[in-house]
């Protein structure tokens, strides 16, 4: 899905040290952000070091033609391109949401809910993908958080992947309608909603930045 952003790993000195998930998260900032967003920041949002932001900023100006910055706005930074909305469109029509979540209303399948941080994922028609969710706890662990969980929407119930609970416990794979109605309404105040084989991904991080930095790298496991 992200074949064209090949070319922004590719130096012929030093390999970049950003990963694909800073590159989908800083769009995903940049298009929250239309009056710009300056490195500095984008570095904070990001967690990674002040040469890995300038690199990052360089091949997303240069090489993508994905941000510029506005003669007007010079001082708030960079902005998206018109490329680079058309190529966030594309993004949100996989992962159309990545917000905040409440641990307090998902402490009965949080394993750790006390002084954690959750942000969580909505991604489409990706149900065929997930296997027992440990190719996304391990997604969000490589990135410095706490893990991930997955659920898988049946067109009725949320679910948790079937492999990831013996044979005879498959009735526990399903969730109570109260975590159901919560990110339905979540999504709803976005103007979206849960389809058949649709996946939510919690990720889980001691802050916010990590969390977030969970779910989108566990979600992107789910987008080959």
């Amino acid at each position: 899905m992200f074949e064209e952003l090949e070319e922004l790993f590719e130096s012929s000195t030093i390999k970049p040290t950003f990963e694909l998930v800073h590159i989908i998260l800083a769009l995903i900032l940049f298009g929250k952000n239309p009056d710009g967003i300056g490195r500095y920041r984008l570095r904070q949002n990001l967690l990674i070091g002040s040469g890995t932001a300038r690199s990052l900023v360089k091949k997303l100006k240069e090489k993508a033609n994905f941000i510029d910055v506005e003669e007007e706005n010079i001082r708030k930074g960079h902005v998206l391109t018109e490329e680079g909305v058309n190529y966030l469109r594309k993004i949100r029509k996989k992962i159309p949401l990545l917000e905040k979540a409440e641990p307090r209303i998902l402490k009965d399948i949080i394993i750790k809910n006390e002084n954690i941080n959750s942000y969580f994922c909505l991604v489409k028609n990706a149900a065929g993908n997930v296997r027992s969710g440990i190719e996304q706890r391990d997604a969000a662990i490589k990135v410095g958080a706490s893990g991930a969980t997955c659920l898988i929407y049946n067109g009725k119930d949320l679910k948790y992947p079937p492999s990831s609970v013996p044979p005879q416990n498959i009735e526990d794979l399903k969730l109570n309608d109260s975590i159901k109605n919560y990110f339905e309404t979540k999504l709803s105040n976005y103007n979206t909603q849960l389809q058949k084989d649709d996946v939510i991904i919690i990720g889980l991080g001691e802050n916010a930045e990590k969390a977030r930095l969970a779910a989108l790298n566990s979600a992107l496991t789910l987008t080959n």
